[in-house]
C-alpha cells in the first residue's frame, strides 16, 4: 500500500470515520419506552443539529484496527466552524501527520516518509467509498446528527428499547419513491429522553457500504455534549474497520490557529 493511502486511512480514522464491523447494537438497557410522535423525535433531531460551538479543541485517543493492521495514536483536534478543522497525528507523543480540512480540499503532511498531498474532499468517496462533505466531518467530530436536512421527511421506525428516526421507510422503498438521496440512507438513534443523540447508522446500498457510530460516553462542557467514548465500525466492499475514540482536554470557543507549512524539500505522496 502506498504511503498516500497510508495517509489517508490515518487521517480518517483519527479524524472521523464511524461504522458496522461488529453486531454490536446500539441499545441502551432500559425499560420499555413509551410511545412518541414522529414530528417530536425529528424536532429533537433538529434541537441537537443547531448546538455546536464557533471554536473547538480536543485530543483523541484512538485505537484503530482493519482487515489488514492496528494501530494506535493520539489525534489533537482543532475545528474552526465552517472553516477549516485541523489534525495532528502523533505516535509515541511525535507528531507525524499534519493536515487541515476546508469547505473544498484536504492539505496533509507526513514527517516520516517527507512528503505531502493536496486534494478536493471527493478523494474520500474515491478511496473509501464514503461520500463525506465538509460539514459531515464537523458533525461526526462534535457527535452531530449527520447530513439531517430540514427539507428531507423522515420516519419513525418503531423499537420497545430505542427510538429511531430514519430517511427512509423500515420496508425496502421502491425506487419510484425514493427521493434525491436515493442511495443513501440515515437512522438517528436518540436516548429516552430524546435529549441526546446515542447513535447514528449510514448506509449506501449502491457502494455496499454500512457505517455505524455508537456514542457509548458523553459529556457537557460549557453548555454543549461533546462526545467522550465513540465506538466505530465501517464495513465495505474493501475493509473492515473498527475504531475506538477516547476524547479529552475538551476546550470550547477559544480560537486556536490552524496552520500548515510544507518544507520545500517535501514531495508529493506517492
Amino acid at each position: 500500500m502506498s504511503r498516500y493511502i497510508n495517509c489517508m486511512l490515518l487521517l480518517i480514522s483519527g479524524l472521523f470515520i464511524v461504522s458496522c464491523a461488529s453486531n454490536k447494537e446500539v441499545v441502551e438497557n432500559y425499560e420499555k419506552l413509551e410511545r412518541k410522535k414522529t414530528q417530536v423525535l425529528v424536532e429533537s433531531i433538529d434541537s441537537i443539529s443547531k448546538l455546536s460551538p464557533r471554536f473547538f479543541y480536543t485530543k483523541i485517543k484512538t485505537n484503530y484496527s482493519d482487515t489488514n493492521r492496528t494501530n494506535s495514536f493520539k489525534t489533537s483536534i482543532r475545528l474552526a466552524k465552517d472553516s477549516a478543522v485541523g489534525a495532528i497525528i502523533s505516535f509515541a507523543n511525535i507528531p507525524i501527520i499534519n493536515s487541515i480540512i476546508t469547505k473544498d480540499s484536504l492539505t496533509l503532511t507526513n514527517k516520516k516518509d517527507r512528503c505531502f498531498i493536496k486534494h478536493d474532499l471527493g478523494y474520500f468517496k474515491d478511496a473509501f467509498g464514503v461520500d463525506f462533505n465538509y460539514k459531515n466531518i464537523e458533525e461526526i467530530i462534535l457527535g452531530l446528527p449527520v447530513d439531517y436536512d430540514t427539507n428531507q421527511r423522515y420516519f419513525q421506525i418503531h423499537d420497545h428499547s430505542m427510538y429511531i428516526v430514519s430517511s427512509h421507510r423500515k420496508n425496502k422503498m421502491r425506487r419510484t419513491e425514493r427521493r434525491a438521496k436515493e442511495d443513501i440512507i440515515v437512522k438517528y438513534f436518540l436516548n429516552k429522553n430524546i435529549s441526546e443523540l446515542t447513535g447514528m447508522e449510514i448506509e449506501s446500498p449502491s457502494d455496499s457500504t454500512t457505517i455505524k457510530v455508537e456514542y457509548i460516553k458523553r459529556e457537557y462542557n460549557e453548555g454543549f455534549n461533546f462526545p467522550k467514548e465513540v465506538l466505530i465500525n465501517i464495513l465495505t466492499p474493501r475493509n473492515k474497520i473498527q475504531v475506538e475514540l477516547t476524547y479529552d482536554k475538551i476546550e470550547v470557543n477559544l480560537p486556536q490557529p490552524i496552520e500548515m507549512v510544507i518544507p520545500e524539500s517535501y514531495e508529493k505522496c506517492e
